[in-house]
């Protein structure tokens, strides 16, 4: 590990059991911690202009290195002042880097990511993956396109990002443990690439998280947990196949999170459900990164205090004519606050843009009132009280003692 506080410095506030507060300092600000992401993919927030992002609280967004490298490409968006001023979002960014993406053209584990990047025509997503890095065909329009631990620490800096990941393969959950072993070997000699590439002409305040690999298999997550620490990096992400069920993934958390330097902020990758979150916090781990929320939204499910349907509420089914109830009582976003549910579902089910912002509104709304909920829990000495409260189905601001605290 590494620290240099004019690039990142991470300080921790509070401590439940595992559990922990924090504040990471960035170059463009603050982010306190236990802290949700919301993904700005392709350079936006799904249906939400950049200031509305940081109105609702959040102070870290996520950039996609993949499908900004392929579309507009890292040029362009330097050209505009990097992503920053490229989309006009004030606070720190993320930027991953772009190994889950192509490596899912690969292995087939995102198809909706893959679909969601412009495919037309009938490309294949063939990708060769060699020691250099790994080539593959642009969903867009078939063009060659190759990627190296250079080249996305390059991408990375062009878009001037905050925290910038490593380029890691990402195994699949199908790969054999001899694959996986091959696989995280190649992930720690990529991982000295792009640290000494970024030595060399990365932005100087621009940090560096590593990604521990391994699949599912205790001593392979050791070693990365061991390697990983042992480089220069300012933080530790959490990364590739967890396994083939939540009880899997949590077993795989727990083994791993312990074997992780206490003093580093830990990133979680790609998980973002409520109940995956909580526990998550609980193994002391910082900061989450998801899909989820705004996924969802596309779909017309909103978040709600209902584990016995994973927290979904569908404003897509019929059912909702005539309710005038908010999506979820007490929640302080705009659209509980103005809508009902039965003008929701009708926008949603006709398929209106507005039913996408108002739901998207609401849960990242929901999210960020989880997580604020949380860190408050830990600073009053009761996380597992508060946790308890929302898996059992109280919604974040209500979820007894534990909660955020109310005027």
């Amino acid at each position: 590990m590494r620290s240099d506080p004019q690039r990142l410095s991470f300080e921790i506030e509070a401590r439940d059991g595992s559990a922990r507060a924090g504040v990471i300092h960035t170059a463009h600000g603050p982010i306190e911690t236990p802290a949700f992401i919301p993904l700005a993919t392709k350079g936006s927030v799904r249906a939400l202009e950049s200031a509305e992002v940081g109105e609702l609280g959040y102070q870290l967004i996520l950039g996609n290195t993949y499908h900004l490298f392929v579309s507009p490409g890292p040029e362009r968006i330097a050209a505009a002042g990097g992503l920053h001023g490229f989309m006009n979002w004030t606070q720190a960014i993320i930027t991953d880097s772009g190994g889950f993406q192509v490596f899912s053209l690969a292995h087939g584990g995102v198809a909706d990511e893959v679909k969601g990047s412009g495919r037309s025509g009938g490309h294949g997503s063939e990708v060769e993956i060699s020691e250099e890095g790994a080539r593959f065909r642009s969903p867009r329009d078939g063009a060659e396109l190759f990627i190296s631990p250079e080249v996305s620490m390059s991408v990375q800096a062009q878009l001037g990002s905050d925290i910038a990941l490593v380029f890691d393969e990402c195994t699949p959950f199908h790969a054999d443990r001899d694959y996986t072993a091959r696989s995280t070997e190649r992930t720690h000699r990529w991982l000295e690439r792009c640290l000494a590439w970024h030595g060399e002409h990365g932005p100087e305040r621009q940090a560096v998280f590593g990604i521990v690999q391994g699949g599912t298999h205790e001593d392979l997550r050791r070693e990365s947990a061991q390697a990983i620490s042992a480089a220069g990096v300012d933080g530790i992400a959490i990364g590739g196949t967890l396994g083939r069920d939540k009880e899997e993934m949590a077993s795989v958390l727990a083994m791993t999170a312990p074997l992780l330097p206490v003093e580093a902020p830990k990133h979680l990758l790609g998980i973002g459900e409520v109940d995956d979150l909580l526990g998550g916090i609980a193994l002391g781990l910082d900061v989450f990164d998801c899909a989820v929320p705004t996924r969802l939204a596309r779909h017309g499910v909103a978040l709600a205090p209902s584990p016995e349907t994973r927290w979904r509420l569908n404003m897509r089914k019929g059912g909702w004519a005539g309710n005038r109830e908010p999506l979820v009582e007490g929640c302080p976003c705009p659209a509980c606050r103005c809508h009902d549910r039965d003008y929701i579902s009708y926008l949603s089910r006709a398929e209106e843009l507005t039913a996408v912002r108002l739901i998207v509104l609401h849960n990242l709304t929901y999210m960020r009132e989880l997580t604020t909920g949380a860190r408050q829990a830990i600073k009053n000495g009761t996380f597992a009280s508060y946790r308890a409260a929302v898996l059992a189905g109280s919604p974040p601001w209500a979820a007894g003692e534990g909660g955020r605290d109310t005027p």
